[in-house]
């Protein structure tokens, strides 16, 4: 997807999550809580947890609400009980899915995910079914309206910093990192007082499927809202070309 889809999509997402921005800091919260649990609370030292707070930051949650849930997580680390767990799987039209929760119930989890695929005339494949066509990959989308940088030196920043790859929308410019990349590549652009619209370590679709028939398009967005009223679910990925 290019940079400028993205940031269309960045855009439309964050109007409708204004309204809940409390489950979205609920979502980076527990992520928090589980980086700190497998990693320490010290994010340079902490290579998971300095990509959720660069998340976080790029979520707009507050730096007083992100230090208190590493102190939270820190002093709790005995109770955290959430776990990472993958589904994979196909909607309409052979839209590959991939959905990632954090549950501290994989039953209740696996079932709800189920029925969204169901729902939406999709199903639930076996792991590997569809992670071969997307790559993972740190990304980073800037509004140019909100970056007062030259995009030469913004590019020499990011790539100085490590970052991969540049591209320069319409009204976006996109950076690619390497996962293991992400944390120092916001930070360097964060020193450089670059505020991102969106920052995250992602699943990137290697190519992009177009649906023409109305019904899929449907059933497939029935799944996807679904998947987003979740609780467990933390990101869903697919190569579905909503352009």
């Amino acid at each position: 997807m290019s940079g400028h889809s993205k940031f269309a999509n960045i855009k439309h997402k964050k109007e409708k999550n204004d309204a809940a921005k409390g489950k979205i800091f609920t979502i980076i919260g527990r992520e928090i809580a589980v980086a700190v649990k497998e990693g320490g609370p010290d994010p340079a030292n902490n290579f998971k947890l300095a990509g959720v707070i660069a998340k976080a930051k790029a979520n707009n949650m507050p730096n007083d609400t992100i230090e208190r849930g590493i102190k939270k997580a820190a002093g709790d680390i005995g109770n955290v009980n959430y776990e990472y767990v993958t589904y994979e799987g196909y909607g309409p039209g052979g839209i590959a899915v991939i959905v990632e929760a954090l549950t501290d119930n994989k039953n209740r989890t696996a079932a709800n995910v189920r029925s969204a695929f169901t729902k939406g005339s999709g199903s639930i494949g076996t792991q590997g079914c569809v992670s071969f066509m997307f790559d993972r990959k740190g990304q980073i989308i800037i509004d140019k309206e909100e970056c007062d940088m030259d995009a030469d030196d913004l590019m020499m920043c990011a790539l100085d910093a490590g970052a991969e790859d540049f591209a320069e929308e319409e009204d976006s410019f996109e950076i690619l990192t390497a996962p293991d990349d992400f944390p120092a590549v916001t930070k360097a652009l964060e020193d450089a007082g670059v505020v991102s619209a969106s920052a995250e370590v992602t699943m990137i679709p290697q190519n992009y499927v177009k649906l023409s028939d109305e019904k899929d398009v449907g059933q497939l967005q029935r799944t996807l809202d679904l998947l987003d009223e979740d609780d467990d679910v933390q990101a869903v990925y697919h190569n579905w070309d909503e352009d």
